[in-house]
């Protein structure tokens, strides 16, 4: 089978990987489905982690590995004691690497844990594939900790997990505000936005959220101004918390989320909770967001969609920081 594969990823995962047009079908285990890869869609994890961490990344990728964790595909072989048949559509995440996830091939396994059917009627392969981490990530960081009437702030409202968060937290109820740059601003109010931040216009991100009502939730998709950080007592509830989704791994990052964790109140640290999040692989998560796609409450936001061949024009893409919503890569045509 062809593979994109790659074994170190010193200075940018494009200058290393490369396509391998006779690789092995993998071998899945017992829990796991063997998978003919429809579509993936690429996150930041695709990329930070192998990029930031080698050492990290010498020790979990000693052969060739396979990045990319989304995907959409059909059921070659089921896992053991799986309702899934052979045959059906599926999505979820691939792998059980937290470096490379092997979705970037034409067959990979997905555990059963984190692998759903795809909805009959309202969602295409390539929009199934755009749902492991990004539509998980944005449910569970802000589905379970809100109710309807709750003011949710999101920063960072036009990408991947933000489209979704946008879209789920309205789907509860909640009134939504969210950052974006003068040109998405018309786009995230399609979403659902009913408060747009435009940080093009905005000197003080902090001060233009002030002048709102303060909000019951917070998430952070972007994790580059920590002082939105420090400063979340200034627009954020007492007693509620701010989840930072976003970031990548840096000494800047470790030595601030050093002083979070450590320095006290009155010395000047944080006067509100602020956690971090990593998605639960939860199949039932997946099917609750398929249910709310199928229903016409929430959709996948597609940016750009490339050929298999073409994976590192879509890697390079996604490193520009310009996306809307997702970008998909499609490794096969699904009849």
């Amino acid at each position: 089978m062809r593979s994109w594969q790659y074994t170190h990823a010193r200075g940018s995962i494009e200058k290393s990987i490369q396509l391998n047009t006779s690789a092995p079908v993998p071998t899945p285990g017992k829990d796991q489905h063997l998978v003919k890869i429809t579509a993936t869609a690429l996150n930041p994890v695709d990329y930070k982690p192998a990029e930031g961490i080698p050492f990290i990344l010498r020790v979990l990728v000693a052969r060739r590995a396979t990045p990319v964790i989304d995907f959409s595909g059909r059921i070659v072989r089921p896992a053991a004691g799986s309702s899934l048949k052979e045959g059906d559509l599926v999505f979820g995440c691939c792998g059980t690497n937290p470096v490379a996830g092997s979705a970037l091939r034409e067959y990979s396994v997905s555990g059963a844990h984190i692998t759903a059917k795809v909805p009959q009627k309202n969602v295409d392969m390539l929009e199934a594939a755009t749902v492991g981490v990004a539509g998980l990530t944005a449910y569970q960081s802000i589905v379970p900790k809100v109710k309807s009437g709750d003011r949710v702030f999101i920063n960072g409202g036009s990408g991947g997990v933000g489209c979704f968060g946008i879209q789920f937290a309205k789907a509860v109820g909640c009134h939504v505000t969210t950052t974006c740059s003068t040109r998405n601003v018309e786009f995230v109010r399609e979403l659902g936005a009913d408060e747009v931040v435009d940080y093009k216009n905005e000197k003080d991100v902090v001060a233009a959220l002030k002048r709102l009502e303060n909000f019951d939730h917070v998430v952070d998709n972007v994790g580059a101004d920590f002082d939105l950080v420090w400063r979340s007592h200034e627009f954020l509830k007492e007693g509620k918390e701010m989840v930072v989704v976003g970031g990548g791994p840096s000494s800047r990052t470790l030595v601030d989320n050093v002083k979070r964790k450590l320095l006290p109140g009155f010395l000047g640290g944080l006067k509100r909770k602020v956690v971090g999040f990593w998605p639960e692989q939860k199949r039932e998560d997946l099917e609750k967001i398929a249910t709310l796609m199928n229903e016409g409450k929430v959709r996948a936001v597609i940016d750009e969609k490339f050929g298999f061949e073409e994976a590192l024009k879509a890697i390079e893409k996604l490193k520009t920081g310009r996306v809307r919503g997702k970008i998909v890569i499609e490794v096969a045509k699904e009849a």
